[in-house]
């Protein structure tokens, strides 16, 4: 194991390992997890966990219900802070634009549905059981 870290150059950082020390995922297993599901694409392509990270290289993720996609500044193997991490990576002004829509549509939606004041009585419920079953 120690030959193949010595043939690596100083420079070379597992895609898994820049994704966490980028802190876009809590753990590496959860960064591997995210990657073997197809949900990282490195350079327009599906990557795999030990795909090397190069400067310059665009990365599409998905962040929970967020799609980012950034372009690498830096390489990192270590996690630090969230302002030092930040520093890695530069987000797209498309990505940007697109993440607000989304965040906007999102919360135009929300208060189309309001909440109701309290939750339905047993007549109320059994009104809302007769309509589903209309519909279906």
């Amino acid at each position: 194991m120690k030959k193949n870290t010595e043939n690596q150059s100083d420079n070379e950082v597992r895609l898994d390992k820049w994704l966490w020390a980028a802190r876009f995922y809590k753990t590496r297993s959860i960064a591997k997890a995210m990657i073997e599901g197809g949900k990282v694409h490195y350079n327009g392509q599906r990557a795999k966990v030990s795909k090397a990270v190069e400067i310059g290289a665009t990365i599409k993720l998905r962040q929970g219900n967020e799609e980012k996609e950034i372009i690498v500044i830096a390489l990192s193997t270590q996690r630090r802070g969230a302002p030092e991490a930040q520093l890695l990576y530069q987000e797209t002004e498309k990505s940007v634009k697109q993440r607000e829509a989304i965040t906007f549509a999102r919360k135009a939606n929300a208060l189309s549905m309001p909440h109701p004041e309290r939750r339905p009585n047993k007549k109320e419920r059994r009104e809302l059981v007769k309509f589903k079953e209309h519909i279906l």
